[in-house]
Formats: structure tokens, sequence, C-alpha cells
């Protein structure tokens, strides 16, 4: 009789454990590599706060990301940029509107092998350099070489501000070698002395060698004051005024404990 209660005990218990995971919510974000180790980290804490809510966060884009989120493939959209018109009419076509919120500040740094002796350059002279009309250092008053150009790719919100505030809406010259995130510009960068590439302001390290631009240095005082011309917010969109987990995770975000994340990660916090 016993041993009968006990296997009963142990089935109910089963049942419950396996209806919890059954109930558990799932959160599924997407999009920017920039924003990628801000939402990382803070899913990764957010979990240990409501073990009922599983968060899975991938790159791929900022534009890729809003394709999710609009697809319905994706609860969060991460975007280093503003949505664009053309998108927010694709999303309410599927009945989706999306909402922005801006979760923190970013500065997009140029920057160069730690061997190159520029640095300093001009908003002008980044715009002939990826331009194509500037293709040697010693043009800059460095070392006799050829520039190695390298870009985003242009799903990426990243390219899209420098496309803005830089090329001025000019195209990126052809012989430039395009990447898919801010962590392969980073490799490529700091193993190619002729490199120069650009990369949001937390993912700089001793690799590489950050380049000032117009004499201003991109850091958190110059970003949030907007003195550093290269500066921009970072998002997070939901399909519609966010729910349940998705909800619970934007206020995470942007409460203080949100915000020592995006501090932590090398980005400025938007309070």
């Amino acid at each position: 009789m016993r041993r009968f209660a006990l296997a009963t005990a142990v089935l109910a218990l089963g049942a419950l454990l396996a209806g919890s995971a059954i109930a558990a919510e799932q959160l599924v974000i997407n999009g920017s590599t920039t924003v990628l180790p801000i939402a990382q980290a803070a899913a990764e804490q957010f979990m240990k706060a409501n073990p009922d809510i599983t968060v899975s966060v991938s790159g791929g884009g900022s534009g890729n990301g809003i394709k999710a989120l609009i697809d319905g493939t994706a609860n969060i959209a991460n975007s280093s940029r503003f949505i664009k018109q053309e998108e927010v009419k694709m999303a309410v076509e599927k009945g989706r509107y999306p909402v922005p919120f801006g979760v923190a500040i970013d500065a997009i740094i140029p920057v160069v092998h730690p061997s190159n002796t520029i640095a300093d350059l001009t908003i002008e002279q980044l715009h002939d350099i990826y331009a194509g009309k500037i293709k040697n250092w010693k043009e800059l008053g460095g070392q006799d070489r050829p520039i190695a150009v390298v870009s985003r790719d242009t799903s990426s919100g990243t390219y899209e501000v420098w496309e803005e505030k830089v090329l001025k809406g000019d195209r990126v010259a052809p012989q430039a070698l395009i990447v898919a995130s801010n962590g392969a510009m980073v490799q490529t960068v700091a193993s190619n002395p002729a490199a120069i590439g650009y990369i949001g302001i937390g993912y700089l390290n001793n690799e590489l060698k950050a380049i000032t631009v117009n004499g201003i240095t991109g850091s958190i005082e110059t970003a949030r004051s907007g003195e550093y011309p290269v500066s921009r917010y970072l998002f997070m969109f939901t399909g519609g005024w966010p729910t349940g987990a998705a909800l619970k995770f934007i206020n995470f975000v942007m409460s203080d404990e949100g915000q020592k994340i995006v501090a932590n990660e090398g980005f400025v916090p938007i309070r």
C-alpha cells in the first residue's frame, strides 16, 4: 500500500513538473549585434529572477530583427537604428503596431590596428575613405600602404547609421570587405595593420585603436551629450504595447539593475 502511495506521489510530482515546464512562458529576442551583449546579459539575470520564463536571444542585424517581429517569430526586436517607415507599413498590414523603447546610447567608433599611426580623422576624411576616394594611408599622413576598408552588411543598423552620418547617403566603395557583425569587425581589423572599421563603443578592446572624430573622443560623456558626431540610440521594439513576459523584460532592462548591465557592457545608460 505504501509502495502504491509512493508511486502515485512520484507520478503526481512528475505531472506537476511537466505541467510547469509546458506552462513556462517563452520570450524570443532577435536583431542587432550591437544590442546583443546587453540583451544576453539582461536575459541571464532576468531568468534568474523569473525562472518561469525562458528567454532566447540571437543576433543577425537590426533589419532581420525587425523582420522577425513583423513576421511574428520574435517578441522583441533589438535595433541599433529607428524603425523605417516601410517597416512600419508592413507591420501594420500584419496587425502589428511597433512600439520603440530606447534602452541605451551608443557611439560608433572608427577603429584601426594598434600599429597605425593615425589618431584622428574628420567626418569628411572618413567619408572619402569609405567612398573609395582616399585609398592610401599616406594621403592622411600615415604609412605608405593601401587602406583595407571594412564595413557592415546592409541589414545592420550600425551600417545604416554610418551611411547616414558619415557616408551621407553615398555607397561604400565596391572593394570594401563586408562583415556580418561587430565581433567579426573586431577580429578583421585586429588582424590587419592596414584595415579600418567601425564598431559600437561596447566592443572596444585593447586589440584595436580607437580613432577620434573631428578631434572628439567617443565616450560615455560625449555620446550622452551628443557632442560626439556618430552617436545614436539603441532600441528594443515590441509588436504592440508589451504584455506578459515581454513587458517584464522591457521593465527589467529599463530598471536600475538593467541600466547597470548597459553600463557594464560598455554602453551608455539611457538615464
